[in-house]
């Protein structure tokens, strides 16, 4: 007896969407007016600066999701302080504990009123050379990055889809999900990279029809708290010296792709990589 297999649909024709403010069109573009949003990893560095761009661009309403509790505090102050009118709340997430990423999903639905836009940022990682790598190093670095980044789809998608508003999602990934680092040793990091880019082009073909629109940011080397120190004087040469514009990209220079990928600006958008990256991943 064979097993029925299920198959993916595609949406219903629709018509393109309508800018919310019509009295400008090219600020209706890039608006975020009245949506909600979620950042996880989003107490510090590029998921940070990220959601002070949606802030910029005037979500109705944000959620940081981190593993640091005081650090997400602090972070929301900031942001608050910046945006005294802004509707910010923080919520303790391990991206990796699927009842915690399905609960804060559904505080953030019933208190913010919706969730509209998913910035899944949170990752970690490790340079171990490939004989030294223990498993349970290797399944780490899968566990946050490719996995958390499915289970805050998957809740986020759900919760799209039970309100049937559609949304926009988009997954970092990294130039490491293209091309091998070099010269530092990241076999576990470039596997689950890669692993994030293919889940956001399966979840874009099985979620069209919900009008979820999933997509990917592969971040080249940037200047944040993880490319600093003495130590890494001499990778960052070798990084500088193969990228045509010569050096690291800046902690707000994802956010062009992101207000792109979360606005009705990137509408007809959907199972796409950008590459943020200064051009390295040209040679």
């Amino acid at each position: 007896m064979s097993t029925l297999v299920p198959q993916i649909k595609v949406a219903t024709p629709t018509a393109p969407p309508i800018p919310q403010r019509k009295d400008n069109p090219a600020v209706a573009r890039f608006s975020l007016t009245g949506k909600v949003a979620i950042v996880t990893g989003g107490a510090g560095g590029l998921g940070f600066e990220a959601a002070r761009a949606l802030l910029e661009h005037d979500v109705s309403g944000l959620a940081l999701f981190d593993i640091n509790h005081d650090a997400g505090l602090q972070a929301v102050d900031q942001l608050k302080s910046a945006f005294p009118e802004a509707n910010v709340m923080f919520r303790l997430v391990n991206v990796t504990d699927a009842a915690l990423v399905n609960a804060a999903v559904n505080v953030v639905a019933e208190v913010l009123g919706s969730v509209d836009i998913l910035l899944a940022f949170a990752g970690i990682v490790g340079c171990v050379h490939a004989e030294d790598m223990t498993v349970e190093q290797w399944n780490r670095i899968l566990e946050v990055n490719l996995t958390g980044s499915f289970l805050c789809a998957q809740a986020v998608g759900k919760k799209m889809i039970e309100r049937g508003t559609g949304g926009s999602i988009v997954l970092i990934a990294s130039i490491s999900g293209h091309t091998t680092n070099f010269p530092q040793p990241q076999v576990s990091y470039n596997v689950s990279k890669a692993g994030v880019i293919m889940t956001a082009k399966s979840l874009a073909a099985e979620w069209g029809q919900y009008r979820i629109r999933v997509n990917t940011i592969s971040p080249g080397y940037m200047d944040t708290v993880l490319n600093e120190g003495k130590g890494l004087d001499g990778h960052k040469a070798q990084w500088y010296s193969r990228t045509p514009l010569g050096r690291m990209g800046g902690k707000d220079e994802l956010n062009g792709a992101v207000v792109l990928l979360c606005s009705e600006a990137g509408s007809f958008i959907t199972g796409t990589d950008i590459k943020v990256d200064g051009g390295i991943t040209t040679f």
